[in-house]
Parts: C-alpha cells; structure tokens; sequence
C-alpha cells in the first residue's frame, strides 16, 4: 500500500501569499493605515463642517429661491386697499407741497420752483410794481365796458378796444425791460453757467399774476430786491 508524500513539518510559508494577504487587509481597509485614516477623516469632518458654517450660520440661498422672494406681483391682490393708499399718498404729498408753497420752504417744492436762481426770480418780480399784474383786472372791466357800450356809444366801445390793445403794448414792454435787467442781475450773482433754462418764461409768467395769487406766496415786500 503506498502513501503521498507529505511536505517537511518545519518549512515555512511563501512570502508571495504574505503579500497578497497585506494587499488584500489594504485594499478593504481593515489595516491599521485605513484604520488611522478614517478616524482623522471622521475626525476633521465634523470640524471643517463647522467652521465653514461658522460664517454666515445658514446655507447659501439658491438663486430661484432669493429671486422668489424679491418678486412682487405686478398687479395687487386688493386693487381697492392699494388705490387707497396710492390716494393717501398723493394727498400727503400734496399737503406738503402745498405749505412749502406758502412757506417758501423749497425742499417739498415741485422741481419747477426750486433752485436759488428761480428763488431770486421770483423774489425780484415780487419786489418789483409790474404792468402785467393788473392785467387780467383792466382786461375783464375793458370787455365789459366794451359790451354795454357796443350798441349804443360805437365810438366809445372802440376807443375802450383800442386803449386795451394800448395797455397789452405797454406790458409786453415792461416785461422785456424787467427781463433784461433781470438777466443783468442773475449773471452778476450766479454766472451764465448756472442760469437753468426756462428762467424768461418763469419771471414773465409770475410777471402776468396778481401778487396775491402767485404761487409759492411772496416771500419780500414791495422794493425789497434781493441783492
């Protein structure tokens, strides 16, 4: 009866299957490297977490997110309450422009009145007696005259027209006169530069006004000029 040969009891393993032992632990990560590895993974994860979170102590909104929340609706959802307080809001304005108007306070003026230039405008034209003041006064009798006396004094209705048509001359003329030594005055105080345009206009127009209806009120007294 024969027997297999049996290797030598004292023979020691190959240092091939050593190796693919240690590549394998390696490779699933049960050595201790993969050991130590992952606790200082596990270790440092934690802490990057919160010192990045330590800055701002919320996430990043998305950009749909924060564009949502800006977005307002173009047309209101109770149209009554929102005309309601668009009226409010119109009406305090008005308010405020209206005393500024009567203070001469200028920081709640309408864009047309405000600036030191148009101030000394209005300041020299209400300083100043002006033809143009009376007008729509001597106007209004002249057309009346004119109407009683058109049937029966013809002669009188037309010297009445044509002394009306005289008067509309003579305020024509004082408002260039008052124009250009205005223009003299303003250049002097403010440079030509500076003069914004609409200036003729605006003297002449407050010109034509009865002092006490102009709009913003008289801030001078007659023959006090601005210097």
């Amino acid at each position: 009866m024969s027997t297999s040969p049996t290797a030598p009891e004292g023979r020691r393993p190959s240092r091939t299957g050593s190796t693919r032992a240690g590549a394998g632990a390696a490779g699933t990560g049960t050595g201790p490297a993969a050991g130590t590895a992952a606790g200082t993974g596990a270790t440092t994860g934690p802490a990057t977490a919160a010192t990045a979170g330590a800055g701002k102590g919320r996430p990043t909104p998305r950009r749909k997110v924060s564009q949502a929340a800006n977005r307002r609706p173009l047309v209101p959802l109770d149209r009554k309450a929102a005309a309601r307080e668009e009226r409010a809001r119109r009406r305090v304005a008005r308010d405020l422009e209206y005393r500024a108007m009567q203070s001469g306070d200028e920081r709640h003026m309408p864009l047309r009145d405000r600036g030191p230039a148009r101030r000394y405008v209005r300041d020299h034209v209400d300083a100043r007696r002006s033809l143009g003041e009376f007008f729509l006064p001597v106007a209004f009798v002249m057309l009346i005259l004119q109407t009683v006396t058109a049937t029966t004094w013809a002669a009188v209705a037309f010297a009445l027209t044509l002394v009306l048509y005289l008067y509309i001359l003579a305020t024509v003329v004082d408002a260039v006169i008052l124009w250009r030594g205005l223009k003299k005055r303003l250049v002097a105080r403010f440079g030509a530069e500076a003069l914004p345009r609409g200036l003729a206009m605006y003297a002449v127009t407050r010109t034509f006004q009865l002092r006490r209806l102009r709009m913003p009120k008289p801030q001078v007294k007659r023959g006090q000029f601005p210097v």
